[in-house]
């Protein structure tokens, strides 16, 4: 019956064993409940020490107002009802925790299937949901990607594959501001240092960019053209200078994301919508009464639908705000079929969130299904001390910077290590040292001694059958990195439920921990033959499941350092 079953499998026959074990109770009136209220769901964790089983529940303590009574009794009543085919024994800890400990034929047949499902394993069944869009990143293309767009990037990729992995479809857009007051600011300012280069005194725009790739643009187009430009009027070399620095900025932000490991399904251009999608959305909006106008200018009515005031869409002089465009925007999206949508924007967007809700209630769309993660900001440390400046532009570092001095392994790693709501903390010198204090290069260096020992393997004419005999791993650290690895699905799925790529991070740790601590205890050749091949099918799934996992992240899988 268990021959196949993996971790999510064996959870839900526990979880139905003490259903089961429950109405047998109260069937035969060891508990009493007091109405008719459903039973609450039996949920199972694995219990942070070995010591304390495989599994654990606190349903006991859940169920004791259903039953009046204490969840020590509960759990006493359950523990005389279950079936226990599924267990070598069963404990009760403190007021009612309930502490399974599995046969070990059980932990066998799980890891059976694990090892015959081969490369497969780690990816779930599709969830047949309706498509969800990620966006994220979203610079505006007017100069380089800094590291706070990179933490966003290594985040919004990392998620995607994870929930591609957990069997959800999923698209990745890219939402390219180029309309507005920013495209405008880039032309003046490529046409100020244009002008500059060629020797003339010329006032800087106020809210020009300031950036050296600015200059290093202005110098490829002299490079390229010469002085032919200063000839023309200085409206006509605008719109040509900011066709040439918009090409050019968006070409950049495709190689540094690309460099980093990140690819969009689609990109987006704002230009689309105007005029004729925002007006369309406007018109709408209108129709249905969710707009208004007062002093010239037209208004949503975002307090309708929880925003702390009304917002601005069309300004007096008939120009659309950049809410309207947005609002055109995730119109677009929904109307595209998307069943969810997910952004991921800086924690600076967050008074933001309401009134793009409010635009989606009043248009009919569940606003509920626009679903925002806010990013919090990234901060470098070298030699301790806070980097605030890049030595190049006098600015913020940027994240093609970023990966020449740490690589793109260790940015995404580090980037995932802790949640996107939380600050992060980037040392960079500890990004580059090679020693089990560097995370990345703890979890790269278990794949890579992986690899080594196969070819050792090799070496001595070892091979690793078809059907080894698992039943040999009994050693308790081989039992250890067996249980750690049937965890890996079900972290899957929770990662891409909480949007938590760092679940993932986390469980790369300790399972490349747990296989360090195999090795130590552990010799593979030079054993009895049997025992041999079963600990290379143990550490064939180990090196498989870094592999996957790192590549959820983004993050090779060396194999060898």
């Amino acid at each position: 019956m268990l021959k196949g079953e993996i971790l999510l499998q064996i959870k839900n026959l526990i979880a139905q064993s003490i259903t089961a074990a429950v109405e047998r109770a109260v069937a035969d009136n060891l508990l009493k409940p007091v109405d008719a209220q459903p039973l609450p769901t039996v949920e199972l964790e694995v219990p942070p020490k070995k010591e304390f089983g495989d599994f654990a529940t606190n349903f006991a303590m859940k169920s004791a107002k259903i039953f009046r009574t204490s969840p020590r009794k509960i759990a006493d009543a359950i523990l005389e009802r279950i079936d226990r085919k599924l267990f070598d024994r069963i404990e009760i800890a403190g007021a009612g925790f309930m502490n399974f400990y599995l046969k070990p034929t059980v932990i066998y047949d799980q890891f059976r299937s694990i090892f015959d499902a081969g490369d497969q394993y780690g990816q779930l069944p599709d969830k047949g949901n309706r498509p969800i869009q990620i966006e994220y990143v979203s610079a505006n293309p007017t100069g380089e990607l800094h590291v706070g767009h990179g933490r966003g990037a290594a985040s919004g990729s990392a998620i995607i594959n994870i929930m591609r992995a957990a069997g959800y479809n999923v698209e990745a857009e890219y939402y390219i501001n180029d309309f507005g007051n920013q495209m405008n600011n880039l032309a003046r300012s490529v046409n100020a240092r244009y002008l500059e280069l060629l020797g003339q005194t010329v006032e800087f725009p106020a809210d020009g960019y300031h950036g050296a790739d600015i200059i290093d643009t202005a110098r490829r187009i002299i490079d390229r053209d010469g002085d032919k430009y200063l000839a023309l009027d200085e409206t006509e070399r605008l719109k040509i200078f900011q066709d040439l620095a918009y090409v050019e900025k968006l070409a950049g932000l495709r190689e540094d994301l690309a460099a980093f490991r990140v690819e969009f399904d689609t990109w987006f251009s704002e230009r689309t919508l105007h005029p004729d999608a925002i007006n369309a959305a406007v018109d709408e909006l209108r129709a249905k009464g969710a707009i208004y106008e007062k002093d010239g200018a037209l208004w949503l009515r975002s307090t309708d639908y929880g925003d702390d005031k009304d917002r601005v869409v069309i300004r007096e002089n008939g120009q659309p705000t950049y809410l309207a465009a947005d609002i055109a925007y995730h119109k677009n999206k929904f109307e595209r079929g998307f069943g969810t949508l997910i952004n991921i924007w800086g924690a600076d967007h967050h008074g933001y969130i309401a009134r793009v809700k409010a635009a989606m209630a009043a248009f009919g769309f569940n606003p509920d299904d626009l679903k925002i993660l806010l990013l919090q900001m990234v901060s470098l440390y070298r030699g301790g001390e806070l980097v605030k400046m890049s030595k190049r532009t006098g600015k913020s570092i940027t994240l093609h910077e970023l990966i020449d001095e740490v690589g793109t392994d260790a940015a995404r790693f580090i980037f995932l290590t802790r949640s996107m709501d939380s600050q992060l903390d980037f040392d960079l010198d500890l990004a580059v040292k090679k020693s089990s204090d560097n995370p990345v290069y703890y979890v790269q260096y278990a794949h890579a001694r992986i690899s080594s020992i196969f070819r050792q393997a090799d070496e001595v004419g070892l091979k690793l059958g078809a059907a080894p005999k698992l039943e040999l791993l009994t050693h308790s650290t081989e039992i250890d990195l067996i249980n750690k690895i049937a965890e890996y699905e079900e972290e899957i799925d929770r990662a891409a439920e909480e949007y938590a790529p760092q679940r993932i991070v986390r469980y790369t740790h300790d399972i490349a921990a747990l296989f360090h601590s195999f090795y130590r205890e552990c010799r593979i050749i030079g054993v009895e033959q049997s025992l041999a091949e079963a600990r290379l099918a143990l550490i064939k799934v180990t090196a498989h499941v870094i592999r996957h996992a790192l590549g959820l992240l983004g993050v090779s899988a060396p194999t060898s350092m």
